[in-house]
């Protein structure tokens, strides 16, 4: 991410050193937004994901040399992997580009299913904590009147920011947070609706909060000059530190979703489909070995000593038949999308409004934020009524 930030802002003396980039582009005209947004195009992987396809066991060399050790071998990888895409011609990058499209909206919808599982989560847990002490009934209470304050609070902001008493009617900015608003009192209504019988206030506020963030965000993009965007004029370039908290804000969720959903294979996986059945395979291959006289352990991988052989002249296996804890695969293609995205946020979707010293800056941002919002609440309302529109099926 860091590096995407500083080839794009600093890549074009070292990019027009590179002649088969030039040529290419040589038909049209280019400036340093174009240089930018081919530097952080050519930063994209997903080499690790195609490697780690089939890992079930700990035992695995791929989880041995490549995932959890070697962390020499992998920053050799990892340079090499960095640098091989500068080689490309600029037709490929260009269609990564699209590709990358798809691949970020894809990432966005894992971070609202991530979003929608923490929250039900958290409601859960502390009603569990409130059924054995009662204050924690007042925790929920302070942290969902919290959050409809602060939804309140933050679309009279909206108001004030982005629709200026200079700048005219200002319709489409007007129109955008009073439907946030109305979204919010929407999903407030469906989660205490008698059919949704798994609704719940708390996790309505923390995602009304959410959308109303998504609403603010999208404003936030729209160009410097609109004349509605009011904020973009106190927020100037002057301001750095609070352009890099912005930065380090958005960055630091798209890294903590990554991690989330990476690990959490589970959450993305079809009933019946997740690891149980590599477990019981495990337990087969134990079976086996034992009835050989052999004795299965994980090669010392987990601090245990490796078991001699239990009989004289035979070789024990000691290859460790314990199932990874999560889909390794999966884990590096959601790294992979999440790279895609960091692409999105630093060309402004592919957008040539894109200045130096800001992310996500354009309509396009405006756009992808819009419907982040509207399929963020359509999503909270699904979870809400799908049980009582198919009795039948199991949502837990």
């Amino acid at each position: 991410m860091v590096a995407a930030w500083v080839l794009r802002d600093f890549a074009k003396p070292l990019l027009e050193k590179i002649p088969w980039i030039v040529r290419d582009a040589a038909h049209f005209e280019f400036d340093d937004k174009w240089f930018g947004q081919q530097a952080v195009y050519r930063l994209f992987f997903g080499v690790m994901s195609l490697v780690m396809l089939g890992v079930k066991y700990r035992g695995d060399k791929r989880d041995k040399y490549l995932h959890h050790g070697n962390p020499l071998l992998k920053l050799v990888l990892w340079l090499l992997f960095t640098t091989l895409p500068f080689f490309f011609p600029n037709p490929v990058v260009d269609a990564y580009a699209h590709v990358a499209r798809v691949g970020s909206g894809i990432f966005l919808v894992i971070q609202m299913v991530i979003l929608l599982d923490f929250v039900q989560m958290w409601n859960e847990t502390w009603v569990g904590y409130a059924e054995e002490e009662p204050s924690w009934y007042w925790a929920l209470l302070a942290v969902t009147g919290a959050a409809y304050a602060g939804a309140l609070t933050l679309t009279g902001l909206m108001f004030y920011w982005f629709k200026p008493m200079a700048a005219g009617s200002c319709s489409f900015n007007v129109t955008l947070i009073t439907l946030a608003l109305l979204v919010v009192v929407l999903m407030t209504a469906v989660s205490l609706h008698p059919a949704a019988k798994s609704g719940s206030i708390f996790p309505s506020a923390v995602i009304g909060l959410y959308c109303t963030y998504l609403c603010f965000s999208a404003l936030q993009s729209e160009p410097k000059d609109y004349v509605c965007n009011g904020l973009a004029k106190q927020i100037t370039a002057a301001s750095g530190s609070t352009l890099a908290l912005g930065m380090l804000a958005t960055l630091s969720s798209v890294v903590y979703a990554a991690f989330r959903a990476g690990s959490n294979t589970s959450l993305f996986t079809l009933e019946g489909s997740e690891d149980g059945g590599d477990l019981e395979i495990g337990e087969q291959h134990t079976a086996l070995l034992s009835e050989a006289g052999l004795t299965a352990t994980s090669a010392g991988l987990d601090g245990a000593p490796v078991a001699a052989p239990t009989s004289s002249g035979a070789k024990a296996d000691t290859t460790d038949f314990t199932p990874v804890s999560y889909n390794y695969a999966f884990f590096h293609l959601i790294f992979a999308l999440a790279s895609m995205y960091i692409a999105m946020l630093m060309t402004g979707w592919g957008s040539s409004m894109q200045d130096m010293d800001r992310i996500d800056i354009g309509w396009s941002s405006v756009w992808v934020k819009t419907g982040s919002l509207w399929v963020t609440s359509l999503l909270y309302v699904w979870t809400l009524l799908a049980p009582a529109l198919f009795p039948d099926r199991s949502f837990s």
